[in-house]
């Protein structure tokens, strides 16, 4: 069954993203090789770092180093200092230990060179939060492409998290597109639309004077829905982070009912 959603389904977001991820980046590589063959070839690509668990003011958990006694000690009324070494009955805690993350994004690589003309990249949300080891990870690598004559795409279909950066302030909407060609920096299209829109055909530019293939964003995550059996998976009567606005909730009230009426809804 398709997405009660015109568009992008803010569900996912909060409920499946990481499966999500991983099945809309193949979907895009199925739906870009037939258009660049055989000049060139698609790849999914992975970048590894450690995240490290952040606090709440978004700064790494650094634990305090502290010294514990049991209960019994605890309670004990003050007495003389002790002339000998007193045991004491250790506390298990935890430390925060570093995650291993995986992000895997595309390239499409010239078949005989196999020279990178594009990155593609779909933002997950790590990227996006805020002072983390993954958004840092990702603006470092974003650099290196955009000082590069590689040209960049970048996907947010996160309606949490903070924006890439760009000098103007971006449209207040919630999906973004930008496509960084190489040879027009630090120009940058981008495309923006909001939750009750349709997601985009975007143009893919390529190597030297090839023309650019466009890519149906829409046509690829309805593919992924469907395979990805979320319309029973889901959870719609969850509550959505970021919370919508009162327009926009009752907008997703009637687009629940309308499935509850056709005896899909959880």
């Amino acid at each position: 069954m398709p997405s009660p959603f015109p568009g992008m389904d803010p569900f996912i977001e909060g409920q499946d993203w990481e499966d999500f991820h991983v099945r809309y980046i193949v979907g895009l590589t199925d739906a870009l090789t037939p258009r660049v063959r055989p000049r060139y070839v698609v790849r999914a690509e992975r970048r590894i770092y450690l995240e490290h668990r952040l606090g709440p003011e978004g700064e790494r958990i650094r634990p305090d180093l502290a010294i514990l006694r049991s209960q019994e000690n605890a309670a004990a009324q003050p007495t003389p200092a002790r002339t000998q070494a007193t045991a004491l009955t250790p506390v298990l805690l935890h430390l925060p230990m570093p995650e291993e993350r995986r992000e895997t994004f595309l390239t499409i690589r010239r078949r005989e060179t196999l020279e990178v003309v594009t990155v593609l990249e779909v933002l997950s949300p790590t990227n996006k939060r805020r002072r983390s080891d993954g958004r840092r990870e990702y603006l470092a690598k974003r650099e290196a492409v955009l000082q590069s004559a590689t040209h960049l795409v970048e996907l947010d279909l996160l309606r949490a998290g903070e924006r890439l950066p760009t000098l103007e302030p971006l449209p207040a909407d919630d999906y973004y597109a930008f496509v960084s060609r190489g040879t027009r920096r630090p120009q940058t299209e981008a495309y923006a639309w909001k939750l009750k829109d349709r997601l985009p055909s975007i143009p893919i530019p390529l190597g030297g004077g090839d023309p650019d293939v466009s890519l149906d964003l829409q046509s690829v995550f309805d593919a992924v829905y469907d395979s990805a059996g979320y319309d029973y998976s889901l959870d719609y009567a969850r509550p959505l982070e970021p919370p919508l606005n009162d327009c926009e909730t009752e907008w997703v009230r009637g687009l629940r009912h309308r499935k509850s009426a056709t005896g899909e809804a959880r």
